[in-house]
């Protein structure tokens, strides 16, 4: 699978802009939707939908001259890989359907496995119409309540990566602020003009009551299933949120109490504010919960200005702890959704996850973890909607490459591999790095890390190439993880240790 290890680098000046001049200069092709494609991880299918004969061959590039960075994304070099790299090393045709992406969500049926996640991103009629044509399945509309809220300017924070993107989000948001009866009108207005999609009716209750009659109205209204927000963690009073969800009693109380109040499927959406998620879990299920969306932000700080000393964001000079989200939560979301796959109490209940899914392979890692859905925000609000066209089509190859007829048929097949303890791993063996001379630029940065954070086995020659000392490499693959040009990889062969 050729990935980021090759493309990201070339890609990292291109801004993906909205109706893309580059796009506009040439006559041939798209070159805006393909460079799209390489970003999220798509360049089988951005090289299966280029013409026949090389768009760019003979080309002088406009493109890079249209570019609101003129020169900068070496466009017609990308555009060339695809054709000459990727193009022939295609396995199969790209599907022409999406039949495999069906699949369902408490029997109900999905077009394909990826929902809005309650947010700012599934907050009003328009953006939730705009997302289903654009292709979504369905989104989990931002959280209903009773009570009046009031944001704080400004909300939102990051952390950055090289190229601008964000690796980490924070936001101090909490729910909608538009009314119950707003929100009922919103949701009758989808269900009558987009019947065949999926409205998951975000809720949070004060008490009982308002948990029931909650659950009652999204019903009677025309949301096709609950999710019960038991993990916000941005609430100005104490005991909602995810005071809730810290508490396995108070998540069976309040799920029991929607249940009275519909008789649609009930997902509780769960924090990760906790050691174990199970519990709760296994509480939702004893109150009458069909399913679990995992998870919500995770509590932070960040950002801490060294001449205010106040965290991000700041608001009048006060910050506050927030929910961290981004891509850089997804290794902490995939350990629950995990760790709930594998608890047979759980047997039998849908798991919606979510937690830094970018790319169709951060969604098929959830999916082989045990998530029968897939909910997405923080991409959303980076990229847009338009990313659903990426999602979809690498996991339909990703699906027809393997010979599976549907999304249903990879669920779950990484739990077997993965284990609560390192116990279980075979420690008799070694595989050592493989060195690529060609690729190699004599950096030295794997003798740095190996010598200060490793075991001193690898050194610099007079040619400034790296050489490796068998009897001191430990196999543990830090030289790997640290090089710039991706010049060392695995052997694959496994060594008895000597």
């Amino acid at each position: 699978m050729f990935g980021k290890k090759i493309y990201r680098s070339d890609m990292i000046k291109c801004a993906l802009c909205l109706d893309a001049p580059c796009s506009a200069a040439c006559s041939k092709t798209d070159p805006a939707g393909l460079l799209r494609r390489i970003w999220f991880d798509n360049e089988k299918t951005a090289a299966g939908v280029l013409p026949q004969e090389n768009p760019c061959a003979g080309c002088s590039a406009p493109c890079e001259a249209a570019c609101v960075r003129p020169h900068e994304v070496p466009i017609r070099k990308l555009l060339m890989q695809l054709n000459e790299e990727v193009r022939p090393a295609l396995e199969i045709a790209l599907p022409q359907n999406e039949e495999r992406l069906r699949t369902e969500l408490c029997g109900i049926p999905l077009e394909n496995p990826f929902l809005l996640s309650s947010s700012v991103v599934a907050s009003t009629y328009d953006m939730c119409a705009r997302a289903f044509e654009a292709g979504w399945a369905g989104a989990a509309f931002k959280t209903i309540c009773s009570m009046e809220i009031h944001e704080a300017s400004p909300r939102f924070s990051a952390i950055t990566g090289d190229s601008g993107s964000i690796v980490g989000f924070k936001n101090v948001e909490q729910l909608s602020d538009h009314s119950v009866e707003e929100n009922m009108e919103i949701f009758r207005r989808l269900k009558a003009e987009y019947p065949g999609k999926f409205i998951l009716a975000s809720i949070m209750g004060e008490d009982d009551a308002d948990w029931e009659r909650l659950a009652r109205l999204c019903e009677e209204n025309g949301a096709d299933a609950i999710e019960l927000n038991f993990s916000c963690p941005n609430m100005a009073e104490g005991g909602l949120g995810s005071d809730i969800g810290q508490v396995p009693e108070l998540v069976e109380r309040f799920t029991a109490a929607a249940h009275r109040g519909a008789k649609i499927p009930i997902l509780a959406k769960l924090t990760p504010n906790v050691a174990k998620m199970s519990p709760a879990a296994e509480a939702a299920l004893r109150g009458g919960a069909n399913g679990i969306a995992a998870i919500n932000t995770i509590k932070s700080i960040i950002g801490v200005n060294p001449h205010t000393y106040v965290s991000s964001p700041a608001v009048h000079g006060m910050s506050a702890v927030g929910g961290y989200s981004g891509n850089a939560v997804k290794p902490i979301a995939l350990r629950f959704i995990a760790e709930m796959g594998h608890d047979p109490a759980l047997g039998g209940m849908h798991l919606s996850a979510m937690g830094g899914v970018e790319t169709w392979q951060d969604a098929l890692e959830y999916l082989l973890m045990g998530a029968g859905s897939i909910q997405v925000t923080t991409a959303v609000m980076q990229y847009g909607y338009r990313i659903i066209d990426d999602l979809k089509a690498g996991l339909n190859l990703y699906l027809a490459e393997k010979g599976f007829n549907s999304v249903s048929e990879v669920k779950g097949l990484g739990l077997d591999a993965v284990s609560d303890t390192t116990d279980v791993l075979e420690r008799d063996t070694i595989v050592y790095p493989k060195f690529n001379a060609v690729k190699c630029i004599g950096c030295g940065r794997c003798v740095i890390s190996c010598a200060d954070g490793g075991h001193q086995a690898i050194s610099l020659s007079p040619d400034r190439r790296p050489r490796m000392n068998p009897a001191k490499c430990v196999g543990c693959h830090l030289c790997v993880l640290v090089c710039p040009q991706r010049a060392i990889t695995s052997s694959g062969k496994r060594v008895t240790k000597k």
